[in-house]
């Protein structure tokens, strides 16, 4: 037995040796991958951030609240204003309590978990020292989560704003509090999942929107559509002079939209960084470009160009140019701007007037109609560079990204319109949608709010 020992003993030391030295390598390949450690805050990352959410707030109250506050009818206005400033505070709550968490928490590809409920964890940065970021899945963020929480709540709080403009000037007050919440929660969250958290299904296939396209506009646009078929016309359409009371108020609330946009598309780089900086210049090109469009076709067909057209194509361009404002480059916006300002005008005047709904405020013709063409011109114009991420070359514009597009386009429109039009009509049988005749004649400021503008 000696012998046999000492015979093999240089090969056993051997095989020992080998096993000792590859042992490491054993424990590091089993080992589960450690979850990646929070980033540095970046000062200048989250200065953007702050300014970006504040900037994004503003384009609800007082933006959208003045805009469509302006195209209403005096005896309207003050409820017009109400429903916007109403909807940021509702939207504002049930973001907190379970909104944001539904949204972006990891979950599986269709929602989030509740991990976030009540923003339970996010104030887990201070644990690890004040200058740790937060990682999303398996996106690191050099801002805290609050911040990014925040920026985020803005954009929760504008989509719901946008489909008012569709029901402008008939819906009950406390109808219109309880489709907002509802809508909230099993529309814009989940779809807010679908299309930018890191496990949403419309993610993992390669959907480009950068900053709600889908999630904002087309949902929003789609919704409205929805309200204005089931509410029915305005008593009065056709008959009654319906134009604007105040288009100095549209203006100024077009003009905060435009300068608050800013925040919306290039804030949504979540850093001040090259694609900020790019997705700043297309969002101006193309505004300019949508309004000059929207503009040109008005005047040729119509005869003149107005105030109400030119604003109203300035804000088809932002739409537009939503989806896209992160992976294009300058010659593709001024297309994409353009072409929104033209197909705009015409769903909001022609493809209306011929299929007879009321869509008081162009919350379809405008936002669902631009970010459908968004949408699908992000698919034709993407620069790869701009679309690639440290795990992907980027993808360019192609039939195939198209598609994709395309795919996501219709799946937020059934989603939002089917969930919509079932929340409307509960809302009806139950506490009843519209305004009565006589509320409706008289005026909501004073009918719901027992106010009015001398």
């Amino acid at each position: 037995m000696r012998t046999v020992l000492k015979r093999h003993l240089p090969a056993l030391g051997a095989i020992a040796g080998a096993a000792l030295s590859i042992a490491p390598a054993l424990a590091q390949t089993a080992a589960p991958a450690a979850p990646a450690a929070p980033p540095p805050i970046n000062s200048g990352d989250t200065a953007w951030m702050l300014t970006s959410t504040a900037l994004v707030l503003m384009m609800t109250v007082p933006g959208v609240a003045l805009f469509y506050g302006g195209m209403v009818r005096k005896k309207n206005v003050l409820a017009t204003l109400m429903q916007a400033f109403t909807i940021t505070c509702l939207i504002t709550l049930v973001w907190t309590v379970i909104g944001y968490s539904l949204a972006f928490t990891v979950g599986n590809p269709y929602i989030g978990d509740l991990s976030r409920f009540m923003l339970n964890g996010i104030a887990a940065q201070f644990s690890k020292g004040s200058d740790a970021g937060f990682v999303l899945g398996s996106v690191t963020n050099t801002i805290p989560e609050s911040v990014f929480m925040t920026f985020q709540m803005t954009f929760a709080i504008i989509t719901p704003a946008l489909i008012a403009g569709a029901f402008a000037e008939r819906m009950k007050f406390s109808a219109m509090c309880i489709f907002m919440v509802l809508w909230s929660i099993v529309v814009y969250s989940p779809i807010a999942h679908w299309v930018w958290s890191p496990s949403g299904w419309l993610a993992g296939i390669g959907t480009l929107d950068f900053a709600g396209g889908t999630v904002v506009h087309i949902n929003a646009g789609i919704a409205g559509l929805v309200c204005a078929l089931v509410l029915g016309k305005r008593r009065g359409l056709g008959h009654d002079d319906m134009s604007p009371y105040n288009l100095t108020y549209a203006v100024i609330g077009a003009s905060l939209l435009w300068v608050g946009w800013f925040g919306f598309n290039a804030g949504s780089a979540a850093a001040a960084n090259g694609r900020a900086g790019m997705a700043m210049a297309v969002t101006q090109i193309a505004t300019a470009a949508a309004a000059i469009g929207w503009m040109l076709a008005e005047w040729i067909t119509k005869g003149k160009p107005t105030v109400l057209g030119i604003i109203s194509g300035a804000v088809a361009g932002l739409v537009a140019i939503t989806p896209a404002s992160g992976f294009v480059l300058p010659g593709g916006s001024l297309v994409i701007g353009f072409a929104a300002g033209v197909i705009c005008f015409f769903s909001a005047t022609a493809l209306k007037h011929a299929l007879g709904y009321d869509d008081s405020l162009d919350a379809f013709g405008v936002h669902g109609v631009g970010g459908i063409v968004g949408a699908l011109l992000t698919g034709v114009f993407a620069y790869a560079p701009l679309t690639a991420t440290d795990s992907s070359p980027g993808t360019g514009g192609s039939f195939a990204q198209l598609v994709i597009q395309a795919k996501a386009v219709c799946v937020t429109l059934i989603w939002s319109g089917v969930i919509s039009f079932i929340i409307l009509k509960v809302l009806d049988l139950t506490i009843g949608l519209r305004v009565t005749q006589e509320q409706e004649l008289e005026g909501l400021d004073t009918t719901l709010h027992g106010e009015r503008i001398n």
